[in-house]
């Protein structure tokens, strides 16, 4: 019998108050030869970027495969984050052609892929299973990239630079002070008293 691939699958920026949310896939047969993976959050900025381009030399030797998907905040706000969520975990499967027979998928707590797929759900999955732990890298970077170098220089005034869409101080402060911008949850703003 074929031995069945390991897929291991993230999410990133559940939270934020603007942004897309970012599933993560990772693809792999098995034992993945990285060293310092761990908790996406537990990581430095610089430490995720060096798995990063690690797991893309990965990528190109063919040793794994890996893509992240995003769903926009207005996705969000039309079906809710967890739709959304859903939705970019069923894409990705499909844009990396998984097939269910072949696949054992490990997702982090709380995340489903669709229900054809051999999976479990594992709390602290991003720190247990190398597969989740790199599917979380990978969204994360790819997100904070795009905040960075796509988001912030079209809206500048919120800061997303330095916050990503988090709803830090400095973000409300914008919030109230300019309003809403397109790339805004606008579902999730109205849970906020702005002053």
């Amino acid at each position: 019998m074929r031995k069945k691939i390991i897929v291991g699958i993230d999410e990133v920026g559940r939270g934020p108050l603007a942004g897309p949310v970012m599933v993560g896939i990772v693809v792999s047969h098995g034992h993945i030869p990285l060293a310092g993976i761990h908790d996406s959050k537990r990581m430095t900025e610089a430490a995720r970027e060096r798995v990063y381009s690690a797991l893309e030399e990965l990528q190109a030797e063919g040793r794994v495969r890996f893509g992240v998907y995003a769903e926009s905040a207005e996705v969000i706000d039309t079906l809710g984050i967890q739709v959304a969520i859903a939705r970019a975990v069923a894409r990705g499967l499909r844009d990396l052609e998984i097939n269910p027979a072949d696949a054992e998928i490990a997702l982090d707590a709380g995340l489903h892929a669709p229900q054809e797929y051999e999976q479990q759900s594992i709390i602290h999955g991003d720190a247990l299973v190398p597969a989740i732990a790199l599917a979380a890298i990978a969204a994360k970077v790819t997100r904070d990239r795009e905040m960075v170098s796509t988001v912030a220089p079209l809206y500048p005034v919120y800061g997303f630079e330095s916050h990503k869409g988090y709803g830090t101080r400095a973000h409300l402060e914008a919030l109230a002070r300019h309003g809403s911008s397109p790339v805004h949850r606008k579902s999730f703003l109205t849970k906020l008293v702005l002053g």
